[in-house]
């Protein structure tokens, strides 16, 4: 077993100096950031001679920041990512520096009422997609609804969460999973009710027939009682769980 002996901190100006003596093992790194007007450079190099770079231009236009990162000496691993943020919209693109990168692009468009977003990578190494997933989502002051595509366009994700009663906390959601590939479905739906200011239920049940409850209590300030058990309707006598948890705070 390998223990820390010995942790070395130096900080003058810019630079930093760090070590660890594990056994045997010293192991040390040197970091330095350098900044001339909009542009930044962070430097870091490890004890097995490891240099990493990154310089970050900081919006050569409004909402626009560039960072070119880099280590030596692996050549495959250099990096140019592009990131604009506007009030209503956040898009993030980079591209390897290798001789066949990896294109990859996200970005999300929207207001606090609704919004659509993407997040896409291609290999074009392989001329092929790595990752393609998309989604969209509405909300209000008591309604949350979202629509994901995940896997490539394979799994299909629509959630619903509505507050039925603010003065109870009652709320009421559900979810529906389709697997495309295997063409097969899950389907979840809960609930939550405030039996008084300090008892919550809660409770879940999907498609397979499993079922399951919370009952949640504040005993006393920052204190909490938990009973929850779970059940398969379709075997009730030999799928019963039940736990309990007490957690104490000062």
């Amino acid at each position: 077993m390998m223990l820390l002996y010995h942790n070395v901190l130096v900080k003058s100006n810019a630079i930093t100096s760090s070590g660890t003596k594990r056994g045997e093992l010293f192991l040390g790194d040197v970091n330095t950031q350098l900044k001339r007007n909009n542009i930044t450079t962070d430097i870091n190099v490890d004890t097995n001679s490891n240099l990493f770079t990154a310089i970050t231009i900081d919006e050569p236009v409004p909402g626009l920041k560039t960072i070119i990162s880099f280590k030596v000496p692996d050549q495959s691993s250099g990096k140019v990512e592009l990131q604009y943020l506007h009030d209503y919209a956040g898009i993030c693109a980079s591209v390897g520096g290798c001789a066949n990168p990896i294109v990859s692009f996200s970005g999300v468009v929207g207001t606090n009422s609704g919004s659509i977003g993407a997040d896409v990578s291609f290999d074009t190494k392989t001329g092929n997609f790595i990752k393609y997933n998309a989604g969209l989502s509405l909300s209000n002051a008591d309604l949350i609804a979202s629509l994901t595509m995940n896997d490539k366009g394979d799994t299909l994700n629509a959630s619903y969460y509505h507050v039925v009663k603010p003065m109870t906390n009652t709320l009421v959601g559900a979810e529906v999973n389709h697997v495309f590939s295997t063409n097969e479905n899950t389907i979840l739906v809960g609930t939550q009710h405030s039996l008084d200011p300090l008892t919550t239920v809660k409770a879940r049940v999907n498609n397979f027939g499993k079922a399951s409850a919370v009952i949640h209590h504040e005993w006393r300030p920052n204190s909490f009682f938990t009973l929850s058990g779970e059940v398969d309707t379709r075997a009730v006598d030999k799928s019963a769980k039940f736990g309990l948890a007490l957690a104490l705070n000062p």
